[in-house]
C-alpha cells in the first residue's frame, strides 16, 4: 500500500497563514527586531499549526546563529536529578524555546571557573545564541566574562550579584522575613533555618534576612545551618538541631528546599517527635513532595515553571537588543499546611 504524499510546508505557507511576508517570518525565527510581539506570536502560532520549523543547517550556512540556548549548572548530577526546582525551571524554559524552534544545551560543571570556559567555547564556536546564568555568587566572575564576550545572557539572581547584566529574580529576603514572622505569630520563639551552600548569593540574602527578622522579633533562639541541599545533609542538620534538650531545641525549622524538609520530617519521626506537635517544619519551593507527605508540608510557594518561562522570554529580548535591567517576579507566598502549628509547650 502506498500512502499519498503530503505537500511540504514552506515558509511561504507560514507567512500566508499568519498574514505576513516571508521576511517577517524570517525576522521572527531569527529573533531580530522589527516586529511587534503580537505579530511575532501570530507567526509562531501559525508555524506550530502547520508543523513547520526552519532548517537550522540552512540558517547556519547563511551565517545566522543556530538557535540554541546554553545553560550550565554547577551541581552534582546525582543531586540535580533529585531537585524539583531545576526540573520545573528547565521545563518552563523549554516551554518558550519550543515555541521558537530552539534547543537547550545543558551542561553540568564542577566550578564557576569551568563554567566560564564552557560559555566561552560555546559562544566563540557559534554553538549558542545566548545563555542563561544561574546560582550567582558575590563578586561572580561570570559577570565580567559575559560582558567581555559580548554574549547575550540573562542572569537568574538578585541585581546586587549580577552586575549590569539583565536579571530575573525573586525577592528571597522578603520571603524569609515573611516565613519567620509567620512562625513567630504562631507563638514560636526558637526558630532554626537549614540553608543551602554558603557561597551562593541567594543563601547570603536569606541568611541576612533571617538574622534581621530574628533580631527584630527578639526571638529566644535562632539557629542557621548551611548544607549542600541534599536530603542527607538536611537530615544531618535536623538531627543536630533536635538532639538538644526539649527546652533548648527549636520548635520550628525553615528549610531552603523541599528535599531537605522531607528529610527533616523523617528525622522527626525517627526521634519520636510529632510534626507539628513537637516541631513545625516549613519548606522552600512548594512541589509535589510537599503535598505528598503526611502531614503535608507548609511551604514558601512560587510558580517555578513560570519563572523559567520568564527567564527564557527575557533572554530572547536581550538577543534582539531590547531589554536591560532587572525583572523581579512575584515574591514566594506562604502556603500553610499540616506541618506548622503553634508550639505545644
Amino acid at each position: 500500500m502506498t500512502w499519498p504524499s503530503q505537500p511540504r510546508v514552506t515558509i511561504k505557507d507560514v507567512a500566508a497563514r499568519a498574514g505576513v511576508s516571508k521576511g517577517a517570518v524570517s525576522l521572527a525565527f531569527n529573533h531580530k527586531p522589527g516586529l511587534s510581539e503580537a505579530t511575532r506570536d501570530r507567526i509562531f502560532r501559525a508555524a506550530r499549526e502547520l508543523g513547520w520549523a526552519p532548517s537550522l543547517t540552512a540558517r547556519s550556512l547563511a551565517g545566522a546563529r543556530v538557535d540554541v540556548v546554553g545553560l550550565a549548572i554547577c551541581r552534582l548530577a546525582r543531586l540535580l536529578g533529585l531537585e524539583p526546582f531545576y526540573m520545573e525551571f528547565v521545563s518552563g524554559v523549554e516551554s518558550v524555546l519550543s515555541e521558537r524552534s530552539c534547543a537547550l544545551l545543558l551542561r553540568l560543571v564542577r566550578t564557576v571557573e569551568e563554567e566560564v570556559g564552557v560559555q566561552q567555547t560555546w559562544w566563540r564556536g557559534r554553538r549558542i545564541g545566548g545563555a542563561i546564568l544561574v546560582d550567582f555568587r558575590p563578586a561572580d566572575p561570570r559577570v565580567a566574562a559575559a560582558q567581555r564576550l559580548g554574549m547575550p545572557v540573562v542572569a537568574v539572581g538578585h541585581p546586587s550579584f549580577t552586575g549590569g547584566l539583565t536579571s530575573v529574580w525573586t525577592d528571597d529576603a522578603t520571603a524569609v522575613t515573611q516565613a519567620v514572622r509567620y512562625l513567630a505569630a504562631l507563638g514560636h520563639r526558637r526558630i532554626a533555618r537549614v540553608g543551602g551552600p554558603a557561597a551562593l548569593g541567594h543563601t547570603v540574602m536569606r541568611t541576612a534576612a533571617f538574622d534581621d527578622a530574628s533580631r527584630a522579633l527578639a526571638l529566644a533562639g535562632a539557629w542557621q545551618v548551611t548544607t549542600d541541599y541534599s536530603g542527607e545533609a538536611g537530615a544531618r542538620a535536623t538531627r543536630s538541631l533536635l538532639t538538644a534538650p526539649a527546652g533548648e531545641r527549636p520548635t520550628a525549622i525553615v528549610y531552603d528546599n523541599d528535599i531537605m524538609a522531607v528529610a527533616g520530617l523523617s528525622v522527626a519521626a525517627e526521634m519520636g517527635l510529632s510534626v507539628p506537635g513537637d516541631v513545625s517544619l516549613l519548606a522552600w519551593d512548594d512541589s509535589q513532595l510537599c503535598r505528598l507527605t503526611r502531614p503535608t508540608l507548609s511551604a514558601m510557594s512560587h510558580d517555578v515553571h513560570g519563572f523559567g518561562a520568564e527567564v527564557a522570554r527575557a533572554l530572547f529580548e536581550v538577543i534582539m537588543g531590547r531589554v536591560a535591567g532587572s525583572h523581579p517576579v512575584p515574591t514566594p507566598v506562604l502556603v500553610p499546611r499540616g506541618s506548622t502549628a503553634p508550639p505545644s509547650g
